[in-house]
């Protein structure tokens, strides 16, 4: 098996995986991860991550040339902004996974550091989250705004719509956004209650030790 034809497989099995579970529903999210040429893989436009084909997938060249497969998806500025200004993404995964956007929604979370410190794992797979602002889906508008980030951010939520994660490879990407999606819930399901949130001694230590992208 060529490593393409495993990412292909790998590709779908992860989707499909995160559909299964709730994490995205009907024909949203979308996925993409870097070829060993240099090329992309992306999931194509209108299609189930339940119901992914491995030979379906759009496939583009290392210059961003499509060529072959469905018709890519529309959040495609999207991604191309995280691997134009993110020299070690290898993937990006987009899902509308219910708890973050709820969290999304909230009048009171900070748009600088979405996800609140409540376990170590948000903090070491993701470092701070940036809220970004509603666009329509498909707006070019995003992409500008994650290269306004100038590469400081690994994972941004689309408020009211959800979040996106990119990471060195397709399993990383998705192990991470997951990561998003259950710091999300913990949120939501202790909201009001003052839950005891990490300290900033705490966080520092995960931040030294792990090595994590960490702007004061």
């Amino acid at each position: 098996m060529s490593e393409e034809t495993h990412l292909r497989e790998q590709i779908c099995l992860l989707a499909k995986s995160m559909f299964d579970r709730g994490l995205t529903g009907g024909s949203t999210g979308n996925i993409s991860s870097r070829t060993p040429d240099g090329g992309l893989l992306v999931s194509p436009t209108g299609t189930s991550f339940g119901r992914l084909d491995p030979g379906r997938l759009s496939r583009f060249d290392a210059r961003g040339r499509l060529l072959d497969g469905d018709r890519p998806t529309k959040e495609m500025p999207l991604h191309a902004a995280f691997y134009e200004t993110r020299s070690r993404a290898g993937a990006v995964v987009h899902l509308h996974s219910c708890h973050a956007v709820a969290l999304s929604m909230m009048p009171d979370v900070d748009a600088d550091n979405f996800l609140p410190p409540l376990t170590p794992y948000g903090i070491m797979k993701l470092g701070k989250v940036k809220l970004l602002p509603f666009f329509l889906p498909g707006d070019p508008e995003m992409g500008a705004a994650v290269r306004g980030l100038a590469g400081k951010r690994s994972a941004v939520m689309l408020a009211n719509h959800g979040p996106v994660v990119a990471g060195k490879d397709i399993e990383a990407a998705c192990n991470a956004i997951e990561e998003l999606e259950d710091t999300a819930r913990l949120a939501m399901m202790t909201r009001g209650l003052q839950p005891k949130i990490l300290n900033d001694a705490a966080i520092r230590g995960l931040v030294d030790k792990f090595d994590v992208e960490w702007d004061d």
